[in-house]
């Protein structure tokens, strides 16, 4: 959207989709969301509470509240994480009020010039593959090479940003089979007689840095029935951008999106990453006042299923293997929260024989990913990955399971600093290796380095 200034005095918004009444309304500061909220677990602040950011909500529509920097500061803490929402006892709708509200400050209020650089890196960077894989072979040069050791052993990272040595601490090993992993065919054919015919999101950063869960994927599908169709011209979904309201950039890439998965003619869009999923299933509500799009995004979104869910639907047809393992496994926020799916992916993997599943402690609360979260806020997601990983680790787990991509990087960063070497692995790797026939000894061998 174009900038523009508030056209009411009595508001800090304009009206351009501001938070609505409606929403903000139905909270009656009852409390609950409290112990579910990672940022007032840490500090016990209100306003860093989901009540307290939508009681300021509520002051800026009044205009009794200024777009400070103080006031900015409550909205940027939070992790976007909608724990709120599965604990809100009147069905508060914190996702739609904390992205309508992070749109109008991006809209309206000046970040400093550093804060500013960082973000607009970031936006320009992670949501186009071929950028981002541009970028990964000096990455990849640097790790190979020692170099990565060599400045991390004599303190020369220090010298760098806070920020940018967040960047560098959550960069995964990067291996040249990733970079020169080849372009997944547009159609993958079903194993047997076809059971459905589903299209599949490859994503943007998950393209790149996790092209081996795609594959996964893909092969979990197929050997389960699935015709897999893999447009090529798709690219990043936009909820990066719509996490942290970037309105405009979140609009381009769901309209593309749309169009290229209308071109495939599919029943079913397979998703394996929870923070796409959510985003891509309220793209109804995203080009709500698209005419062109509102109707065709209801009907996309309609289509959206994450793999678990998928899966669970189907009765199992490929042989699984044992593996004998114990996994902690770890509940996705836009999974569990945002998508109210808990139960479909312990069932998929319940299907694995001799398969220990061991629940962590206080999963309800992020690990600190958040989007892009761990990048512009990278003290409080360190703090928050730590605590992940002290409950993972209080199971004693063989491996670390999760479904989404950023909770595996931000879990194996938290294994890398707590000095522990355990896998972290995407759920649908393990299925995978269930029914290719895998050995869990060589799964284990894919610890943090």
């Amino acid at each position: 959207m174009a900038q523009r200034e508030p056209t009411n005095p009595a508001t800090i918004f304009d009206v351009h989709n501001p938070p609505a009444a409606e929403l903000y309304n139905k909270c009656v500061h009852c409390g609950f969301c409290l112990p579910t909220c990672p940022t007032y677990a840490l500090w016990g602040e209100e306003m860093d509470s989901p009540r307290g950011r939508i009681y300021l909500i509520k002051l800026g529509s009044e205009g009794k509240a200024q777009l400070t920097d103080s006031y900015v500061r409550h909205f940027d803490q939070c992790l976007g994480c909608m724990a709120c929402m599965t604990a809100c006892p009147s069905g508060v709708q914190y996702g739609k009020l904390i992205e309508a509200t992070r749109s109008q400050i991006e809209r309206h209020h000046r970040r400093s010039p550093r804060d500013t650089i960082h973000r607009q890196l970031i936006f320009k960077l992670f949501p186009y593959p071929e950028r981002l894989r541009a970028v990964l072979w000096p990455a990849w040069a640097y790790q190979a090479s020692g170099l990565r050791t060599l400045v991390r052993s004599t303190g020369l990272l220090k010298l760098l940003p806070r920020k940018l040595r967040s960047v560098e601490a959550l960069l995964p090993a990067i291996t040249l089979r990733e970079l020169l992993r080849a372009r997944m065919p547009e159609r993958i054919a079903a194993q047997g007689p076809v059971r459905r015919r589903v299209g599949m999101l490859t994503g943007c950063v998950q393209s790149v840095l996790f092209s081996g869960v795609n594959a996964a994927t893909a092969r979990v599908l197929a050997a389960e029935g699935c015709e897999v169709i893999i447009p090529g011209e798709q690219g990043c979904c936009g909820a990066l951008a719509v996490h942290a309201g970037q309105e405009k950039q979140a609009l381009d890439f769901a309209r593309k999106l749309i169009a290229g998965f209308e071109r495939a003619e599919v029943d079913t869009i397979v998703i394996n990453s929870a923070g796409c999923g959510s985003t891509m299933k309220e793209y109804g509500y995203l080009l709500r006042n698209d005419p062109q799009y509102a109707e065709r995004a209801k009907a996309f979104a309609a289509k959206c299923r994450d793999v678990s869910e998928v899966l669970a639907e189907l009765e199992p047809r490929a042989v699984r293997h044992p593996l004998p393992l114990r996994i902690a496994y770890h509940d996705s926020c836009h999974l569990q929260h945002a998508q109210r799916i808990r139960s479909q992916p312990r069932q998929v993997l319940h299907t694995i024989p001799q398969l220990e599943i061991v629940e962590i402690p206080d999963s309800a609360i992020c690990c600190g990913s958040g989007g892009i979260y761990n990048l512009v806020e990278p003290d409080t997601a360190a703090q928050l990955g730590d605590m992940k990983v002290t409950n993972c680790l209080s199971t004693t787990p063989d491996i670390v399971v999760s479904a989404n991509p950023g909770c595996l990087v931000q879990i194996s960063s938290g294994l890398k600093r707590a000095g522990k070497r355990v896998p972290v692995l995407h759920m649908i790797e393990l299925m995978d290796a269930a029914i290719q026939g895998t050995p869990a000894s060589e799964l284990q061998a894919r610890a943090t380095e």
